[in-house]
């Protein structure tokens, strides 16, 4: 990346893809940040900026790159690659950190469990420009999408059909509703609407402060 085009990213503020930090805060936040943009569409941390994209600079831009490494390395599971540029402007020292989106989600913070716990692990996306803490929902449907698992020969049976007439009526709708609606337990709720969502016939959405729902799929 180029001196313009970093201008450009800093005045345009931070989004989905986006994220400023004044400076290295700690491994678990800047963990968090990367694990978010990897499991979402990639994206960029940049270090030295407020924000309110004013130029806050750095004081060990060499720290902060060994720091930023250490904690793709050995607080993101698994690992997060990611490409480190040093740029001064305004004879501020500022980092930007190019992290893509993942091959292998879901990454979470280190817990030190060799396979995922989906009820304990810290599994983050991007929502806007936050990072979140991901459903269980959502954290399956990663897993999903990551194995390349599909479903065959999916079948449209009850519960599908009452998910499809809540929602001739209401625009979205979430796991607990299902559950009460049709009469089912909270997990197979959860079970009927990531097969809708890998069936195509749903869209999942995540709420800023985690929470998930879903519409029909257009």
């Amino acid at each position: 990346m180029n001196k313009k085009k970093l201008l450009d990213i800093i005045r345009n503020g931070e989004n989905l893809r986006v994220e400023f930090k004044q400076r290295f805060s700690s491994f678990e936040k800047i963990a968090k940040e990367m694990i978010a943009l990897a499991n979402t569409k990639g994206g960029y941390i940049i270090l030295g900026i407020d924000d309110d994209h004013s130029l806050y600079g750095l004081d060990n831009e060499k720290g902060d790159v060994e720091l930023l490494n250490k904690t793709a390395q050995e607080y993101c599971v698994p690992p997060i690659d990611l490409k480190i540029q040093h740029f001064e402007i305004d004879e501020r020292d500022i980092i930007l950190a190019e992290i893509p989106e993942s091959k292998i989600k879901p990454h979470r913070i280190q817990d030190y469990k060799e396979d995922l716990d989906i009820r304990t692990a810290q599994v983050f996306i991007r929502v806007s420009e936050n990072s979140v803490h991901a459903s269980k929902e959502m954290i399956k449907l990663l897993q999903a999408s990551e194995s390349g698992s599909k479903l065959k020969n999916y079948e449209i049976g009850k519960n599908e059909k009452i998910v499809f007439s809540y929602l001739e009526d209401n625009d979205t709708i979430n796991v607990k509703t299902l559950n009460e609606i049709a009469n089912i337990s909270g997990r197979r709720a959860s079970r009927t609407l990531i097969k809708m969502v890998r069936a195509n016939l749903l869209m999942i959405h995540t709420k800023d402060n985690g929470e998930t729902y879903f519409s029909i799929s257009v």
